[in-house]
């Protein structure tokens, strides 16, 4: 992914540092970025010479996983169990459809881990004042209590809104 960091615009990073800037329960807080699959040792090492309890694993929507079988996510657990473990604070950015296989993990039953649940909606604000966003369940009655529905409008809060240029200021490391 092609974007701008402290050092200028980069499109090959695997790691970098920043404030987290995304309204999840460890906002404002510095935290390592990492880019696709790391190994977890180099991970906490990175971590620890930056000084960051907090690391945000599939940055810069580089989770990539196609389906939910085991193999799959595998190198994701391998990353995120030890740091887990260790007591750092562990976000993993996912797309809607790896729900599933995100809870066959484990990840969740840790209390410092942070499910980032990655509903792209393109041309926001051209879907108008009506629009809705359904949490739906995977099939009728299966393993949700219902559904919930949230007019688009309501969701665009001032207070959870990250305006792109508070991403600029992310520090490379090499």
């Amino acid at each position: 992914m092609k974007r701008v960091y402290d050092q200028g615009t980069e499109e090959n990073v695997e790691y970098f540092v920043g404030t987290e800037v995304e309204h999840t329960p460890q906002y404002k807080k510095k935290t390592l970025f990492v880019v696709g699959i790391k190994d977890a040792e180099e991970i906490m090492r990175i971590a620890n010479d930056n000084g960051c309890n907090h690391i945000y694993l599939g940055a810069n929507m580089s989770f990539d996983v196609t389906d939910d079988t085991e193999p799959q996510w595998k190198p994701w657990e391998d990353m995120a169990f030890p740091l887990l473990n260790k007591g750092f604070w562990v976000t993993l950015d996912v797309d809607t459809s790896r729900v599933e296989g995100l809870l066959e993990t484990g990840l969740t039953e840790h209390n410092r881990f942070i499910p980032m649940i990655s509903a792209k909606i393109p041309y926001i604000d051209q879907l108008g004042y009506n629009a809705c966003l359904k949490i739906d369940d995977k099939d009728f009655d299966a393993s949700n209590p219902g559904v919930w529905v949230h007019r688009l409008h309501d969701l665009k809060e001032k207070n959870v809104f990250t305006d792109w240029s508070q991403y600029t200021s992310d520090e490379i490391i090499s």
